[in-house]
């Protein structure tokens, strides 16, 4: 019996693979392959983050210019667009406040502050000859005082002097009586002669004639005693009340003098403020750049104080990307941090995890982190250039959008699908748990 082929059983050639086939499978087996060695090839972890262009340091950033007072504008100075140096005339407004609108203002306030001042002046003359007054007054109580003294102690040494006297007379008076009582009876007996008895009653009279004499200028040492006591304490009456009188009058002159010296201080705050306030008629530019976005434009428009007039954008090379990053990727963040950058208007082809494959972008490198949320539960963070890596175009303006990623680590693809499948955070590896100063604990 002779054999059949293949091809000419009709079951079997349809159970045959397709030459098409084969190939399909072929290829797949191939793009499995490669699919399975794709995993295994190292990815760099990245936190993604959008942003702005800023600067670095805030002085170089853009900044309002501001009216410290409320007033009409009168004048523009520079245009829109164009190029100011500091301290430059941006502005000139006029007054609206009818307070200040004298335009002698500052010599009158001038001249009622050296009014004032001579008013102090004389107020201080008087002070001192008050002061001169009561030390001539304290003086001449002194003066006073000791001579009262004196004359007191006189007193006292001639009461003592007259009491003695007296004393030493009524001794006399008294044997001057015994002598003449007796004598007298005797003269009655008939002893003695009518001669000899009036010559005793002479001498009797007389010692009672000096007694009464001495006992009166006894009581009268008493008088001036006493009239010196008196004196001296009328004398101490007297220039207390004159001393009190000078010092009150110094008190209100010294009260007075204050007030004076506080109203001389005020008015000169107040022409400091007239004139610190007429220099702010002239709005100046803070700091040099370029005059944008100018706010209140039209000639004898009203602003108050605080108003933005315009705003300034400094000239400077100072550039730096403004990052925002969820909160829960802040802990993988620190100082020093390797960043890549893609600016918006600039053409890049960009692998967020093979950064060396990457066209177009920038380096940086991580220079601020804020402490606390910014907006919307995000964080800030600030990127600086990579002085490293490849300079940024020149091209670039402030407040430009950009996007950037934060390097870490490199890890499988495989591990880092699975990572964000299941929502996992980036790989952080003990040893490299960063602060916000960039120290590695």
């Amino acid at each position: 019996m002779d054999r059949l082929t293949e091809s000419q059983l009709y079951s079997l050639r349809t159970l045959k693979t397709p030459k098409v086939g084969r190939t399909v499978a072929k290829v797949l087996l191939i793009l499995v392959a490669i699919f399975l060695i794709f995993l295994f090839l190292p990815w760099q972890q990245n936190i993604r983050g959008n942003g702005t262009l800023t600067a670095l340091s805030p002085q170089n950033r853009p900044q309002m210019v501001e009216s410290a007072i409320a007033g009409r504008i009168v004048n523009w100075n520079v245009l829109e667009g164009q190029y100011v140096n500091a301290g430059d005339t941006i502005l000139t407004i006029s007054e609206i406040k009818d307070k200040f609108f004298d335009p002698d203002i500052v010599p009158r306030m001038k001249d009622q502050l050296e009014a004032k001042k001579n008013a102090a002046t004389a107020k201080e003359n008087k002070t001192d000859a008050l002061r001169r007054q009561i030390q001539a007054l304290q003086n001449a109580l002194k003066a006073k005082n000791s001579q009262a003294l004196n004359k007191r102690q006189q007193a006292k040494l001639k009461l003592e002097a007259d009491s003695l006297a007296f004393l030493a007379e009524k001794v006399n008076f008294s044997n001057a009586k015994s002598v003449f009582e007796r004598n007298k009876n005797r003269f009655e007996a008939g002893n003695i002669t009518l001669t000899k008895f009036q010559e005793l009653e002479n001498k009797y009279q007389a010692s009672n004639a000096k007694v009464l004499k001495t006992e009166n200028e006894w009581l009268q040492r008493k008088a001036d005693l006493a009239n010196a006591n008196l004196e001296l304490a009328s004398i101490e009456a007297e220039y207390t009340d004159k001393i009190s009188k000078a010092q009150s009058d110094l008190n209100e002159t010294i009260a007075s003098l204050n007030e004076t010296k506080a109203e001389i201080s005020k008015m000169e705050n107040e022409l400091t403020n007239v004139i610190v306030r007429q220099s702010q008629y002239q709005i100046i530019a803070p700091q040099s750049g370029y005059l944008v976005q100018a706010v209140k434009v039209g000639i004898g428009e009203t602003i108050k104080e605080g108003d933005a007039i315009a705003t300034i954008l400094p000239e400077s090379d100072d550039v730096a990307f403004e990052m925002y990053i969820k909160a829960m990727d802040m802990p993988l963040l620190s100082v020093g941090r390797k960043v890549r950058i893609e600016f918006d208007g600039w053409p890049a082809l960009a692998f967020s995890g093979w950064a060396n494959a990457s066209i177009g972008t920038f380096g940086g490198e991580v220079a601020i982190l804020d402490r606390v949320e910014s907006q919307n539960g995000l964080f800030r963070i600030i990127v600086k250039p990579d002085k490293e890596d490849e300079p940024w175009p020149d091209q670039l303006r402030l407040g430009s959008a950009a996007k950037g990623w934060v390097m870490l680590h490199d890890v499988p693809i495989w591990y880092e699908i699975w990572r964000n499948m299941n929502g996992f955070p980036a790989t952080l590896y003990q040893d490299e748990i960063p602060s916000l100063t960039g120290k590695k604990k």
